[in-house]
């Protein structure tokens, strides 16, 4: 416990400087952020170059972005959505719905909802062992949310969608399996009340907007995972209004980490090497390196990275562990100077933490292993070690956070006990000058 004080105390002194130093900053994240005080969300802000070094400038620059944020929801949404009825009824228009030139307003619009609809399916199954995105949101889009301003929600807009795909391809069994489709979609996508936003939905919206103003990359699946944890952090800040703008801030820092992965989505750079073709060989040769014996097993069954690393790399473990697990990984990944060399380090120590079965098992018990990863069999504290014994450099800023008492190792007994006995010094000096203000 005095340990985990001690480190609050340095995040508390890294952070409360006029400008931040990111390598004391990332030496201390590499073994964990705190969840208290909201040290992770300002820590990752600073880790995805999302807020300045200097802290006078951090007010201005959140206000500056999100209000950017705001103006790109009212272009790319609910202007786009406003009285989508009148302008489906105005057949007077120059540029209406059977328009066939694909770059009209409303081509424009039928091709974002066909990738809202792969959008919408994604985010709905977005950490499906937490309830947490399902629940409602506090601080939804009032524009959205509001019935007078008769704005087509994206979920409307994917509804529509839907029912239109369904009853145009199966038109032809008649009116009983339109009522009954009909029937099914409302089920399907009515799951809160009128007013109110689900945190799936708000990852839709940012998602969305990202696609809409990255056009050469757009959407592709797997996006939802890396904001997730983002989103997650931010709006479980204790902070009121880290919490209220939780999607601005999430929307920009999701930006700049795509910047730095966006390879891995992109199929023409698998084979370069920038691309995600690159990182699996890279977690091979390490593998190979580091235990020949496991890496000759692979290769003998014919196991290769493509059916269990591709989804460890392009997605940053986000799906191997459950999402506190995720955090804590993310802590040391967001914090590698190199930036996610650190990454192949750790799928490389999950493939050697389970050399004793990957040696005894046939092909199909192997390949079910490693794409289903055993956590609760080695969890993330053992993983992190076991890939800074790997990497000597680590290693050295792992024991230095120990015997500092951080990283959850705790410090030496001599320090707990100058610990102790320092706040029981402060104790007793509060006591005294309660007692003096009671005389």
């Amino acid at each position: 416990m005095a340990a985990y004080r001690t480190r609050l105390k340095q995040f508390a002194k890294v952070l409360d400087t006029e400008e931040i130093d990111m390598e004391s900053l990332r030496k201390l994240c590499f073994s964990g952020c705190p969840c208290e005080s909201g040290y992770r969300s300002i820590c990752w802000k600073l880790l995805l170059n999302y807020l300045p070094l200097k802290k006078k400038d951090w007010q201005m620059w959140e206000d500056k972005q999100r209000a950017l944020y705001n103006q790109f929801v009212q272009e790319m949404i609910v202007k786009p959505g406003s009285n989508i009825d009148e302008k489906k009824a105005d057949v007077t228009m120059e540029d209406h719905p059977l328009n066939p030139n694909p770059d009209s307003e409303w081509g424009a619009y039928f091709k974002d909802n066909e990738m809202l609809v792969q959008i919408d399916k994604d985010c709905r199954r977005l950490c499906p062992d937490l309830f947490f995105f399902q629940k409602p949101t506090d601080f939804p889009c009032e524009e959205m949310v509001n019935a007078k301003t008769k704005v087509e929600t994206l979920r409307k807009r994917v509804e529509q969608c839907v029912l239109q795909s369904e009853t145009v391809s199966r038109n032809w069994l008649g009116i009983t399996n339109m009522m009954s489709s009909r029937k099914k979609s409302q089920e399907e996508y009515s799951v809160l009340s009128e007013g109110k936003e689900a945190h799936w939905e708000v990852v839709e919206r940012i998602l969305f907007i990202y696609a809409k103003l990255n056009p050469g990359l757009g959407y592709i699946q797997g996006m939802n995972e890396i904001l997730g944890p983002i989103y997650y952090t931010f709006v479980n800040d204790p902070d009121l209004k880290c919490r209220e703008f939780a999607e601005a801030d999430s929307f920009f820092c999701f930006t700049n980490l795509m910047s730095e992965i966006r390879d891995n989505f992109n199929k023409t750079m698998d084979d370069s090497d920038f691309g995600i073709g690159s990182m699996m060989k890279q977690l091979m040769q390490m593998l190979k390196e580091k235990d020949p014996a496991c890496a000759r097993k692979l290769e003998e069954q014919e196991l290769k990275p493509q059916y269990y690393a591709f989804r460890y790399l392009t997605l940053l473990l986000s799906q191997e562990f459950p999402l506190p697990d995720v955090l804590r990984i993310w802590d040391s990944l967001l914090s590698d100077e190199k930036r996610f060399r650190f990454l192949i380090t750790i799928c490389c120590a999950m493939l050697i933490l389970l050399r004793s079965d990957i040696l005894k098992d046939d092909f199909p018990t192997n390949m079910k292993l490693l794409q289903n990863f055993p956590y609760t069999k080695v969890d993330v504290p053992t993983i992190i070690a076991k890939a800074c014994e790997l990497d000597g450099y680590r290693l050295l800023l792992l024991l230095l956070c120990k015997v500092r008492g951080g990283g959850g190792g705790g410090g030496g007994e001599e320090e707990e006990e100058e610990e102790e006995e320092e706040e029981e010094e402060e104790e007793e000096e509060e006591s005294k000058e309660k007692t003096k203000r009671g005389q």
